[in-house]
């Protein structure tokens, strides 16, 4: 039988041990580096809402699977939206928090959230790991269990443990084997290839330089250009909220750079604007976005074609930019679906929570069709 025991957080566990788990071709976001240095950095913990206790499994003393856990007493940072569900919560009577939290904090990024050693079977673990989550919740008077940006598999095998799978939608590029950036224009029609042709002249006319600086090759100057960008974008929005700090910043440079992806925007040999971004096995993953001036189509070109650009010239299959945007439709970009998978241990928040999530599902499926459908790339041969 497998023993499973909450851990006081991840940087208290071997790097070895945890990325062992994690494997080649898991989610970077789920390596040591990343969730170590949020902990350490102090951007989660107990005081923020984010307190890290990860599951443990053992099988017969050797620690074989895990998964970032976090007790959480608020919503924020998830980017799988459920404010409604706890004002529901809250008109009935129901302490909606603290609720059990299986994710990796402030990142919308899909991937395995049960990490396990390669030599043991997931769907035999899958459901163990959702029937001890759920057992911890019902233990504790935790009201709810939640396993966001899971894989979709993953969302499957912890439906008959009474989890509730929620799909979202990503907007994802794909590359299909183009040659060339020209080869990536050659697919759209001829109005949106010429529009984007446009964008990419009008940057270029303002005497902007766009960059790609990747692991070692980056240059330590940037990581304090690049936290300035982040904090730009998050005091231009009325709804951005600053999880990051210049602590963390300082340990992705020390322990994860290895993984980062700088591209910046350049004029008068000075940094401008940038974006942070994660890339491993063939993904790239767009993180971070800022400027220090706003400049007619500099986002687009930085954070879309540039990458694009990236992407094509080393073999990278997908770049996956992150949350929201519709407008991403309009850049080559497909709409994909997301899976997160959730338990409710009130019957009554459960069989409402139920409810919602098959309307949301319907609502989720029409869209992507409607997307594909309407493709502003030709149709392929």
């Amino acid at each position: 039988m497998p023993e499973f025991e909450l851990h006081p957080g991840i940087a208290s566990l071997p790097e070895e041990d945890w990325d062992r788990l994690v494997g080649p071709d898991g989610s970077p976001f789920a390596e040591w580096g990343f969730l170590a240095s949020l902990e350490e950095a102090g951007t989660v913990g107990e005081d923020s809402g984010w307190e890290s206790r990860p599951l443990l499994a053992r099988s017969e003393g050797r620690l074989v699977g895990a998964c970032p856990l976090y007790v959480k007493s608020h919503s924020e940072g998830e980017f799988v939206f459920d404010w409604g569900w706890a004002d529901a919560a809250q008109r009935a009577g129901i302490h909606y928090y603290p609720k059990l939290l299986v994710g990796v904090p402030f990142t919308p990024a899909g991937g395995r959230r049960f990490l396990l050693e390669a030599s043991e079977e997931p769907e035999e673990w899958w459901p163990a790991f959702g029937l001890a989550l759920r057992k911890l919740a019902d233990e504790n008077d935790i009201s709810s269990v939640h396993v966001n940006f899971c894989e979709q598999a993953e969302a499957e095998a912890l439906q008959p443990a009474g989890y509730e799978t929620r799909v979202g939608v990503q907007y994802h590029w794909f590359n299909r084997d183009y040659g060339d950036f020209e080869g990536y224009l050659q697919a759209f029609r001829s109005k949106r290839r010429n529009q984007i042709r446009r964008e990419l002249r009008e940057l270029e006319s303002q005497g902007v330089r766009i960059e790609t600086h990747v692991g070692d090759e980056i240059p330590d100057s940037l990581f304090a250009p690049m936290f300035r960008f982040y904090r730009s974008t998050i005091h231009a929005k009325f709804y951005g909220r600053q999880y990051l700090n210049p602590e963390v910043f300082a340990l992705f440079k020390e322990r994860f750079r290895e993984r980062l992806c700088f591209i910046v925007a350049m004029r008068d040999g000075e940094p401008i604007a940038g974006t942070f971004n994660v890339q491993k096995n063939g993904v790239l993953y767009g993180r971070y976005w800022g400027a220090d001036v706003q400049l007619r189509h500099l986002h687009f070109n930085v954070c879309y074609y540039a990458a694009i650009r990236h992407c094509i010239e080393n073999g990278i299959d997908r770049f996956e930019p992150g949350a929201g945007g519709d407008y991403k439709q309009l850049r080559g970009f497909d709409a994909t679906p997301t899976w997160s998978a959730h338990y409710v241990a009130d019957s009554r928040l459960r069989a409402a929570v139920s409810r919602f999530l098959e309307q949301e599902r319907e609502q989720a499926e029409e869209a992507i069709e409607w997307m594909r459908t309407n493709s502003v790339l030709k149709p392929s041969r």
